[in-house]
């Protein structure tokens, strides 16, 4: 049993400071995260939340059948997807995922690693309210196209 599936509170607080660290575009917030993160850790939760995360990786990264891209264009819904410049994660990558769904904006932050709600709060907090004011247009047009259809 490593040290995860025991609950340390320590070892976990210290692989998050590790994952966490190529994450953020300004490392000034990483330790404001590990705080933040500290104050709820429990062994209890440790232990239920690397239960559940192993069940996640079993069910899609671990799966031989597993293709997210392969999924996407059947969303019936709008998908924002906030990438930051600095991500880990390429751009490229963002790109065919927003391609890959049909009803998709990709809002790229610059200046801005994986945690866009941290490194860069005020412009995510803009694209959010940029893109549902988007989505209720459309739902507005879509709606409106309906009764037009129902009264012909």
């Amino acid at each position: 049993m490593n040290a995860a599936q025991r609950g340390d509170v320590d070892t976990d607080a210290a692989y998050h400071r590790i994952h966490f660290a190529s994450a953020l575009r300004r490392p000034e917030l990483l330790e404001d995260l590990i705080g933040r993160l500290r104050r709820a850790f429990t062994a209890e939760g440790i232990v239920a939340a690397t239960a559940i995360e192993q069940r996640l990786y079993d069910q899609t990264w671990n799966a031989d059948d597993y293709d997210l891209l392969a999924r996407l264009p059947q969303l019936p819904i709008p998908a924002l997807l906030i990438h930051g410049d600095a991500d880990f994660i390429p751009l490229e990558l963002a790109h065919h995922i927003a391609a890959a769904i049909p009803s998709a904006r990709l809002d790229v932050q610059r200046d801005c690693g994986h945690f866009a709600y941290l490194d860069q709060p005020g412009r995510t907090h803009c694209a959010i309210a940029e893109f549902l004011a988007w989505t209720s247009e459309g739902e507005r047009a879509t709606h409106e196209d309906r009764r037009g259809a129902l009264s012909e």
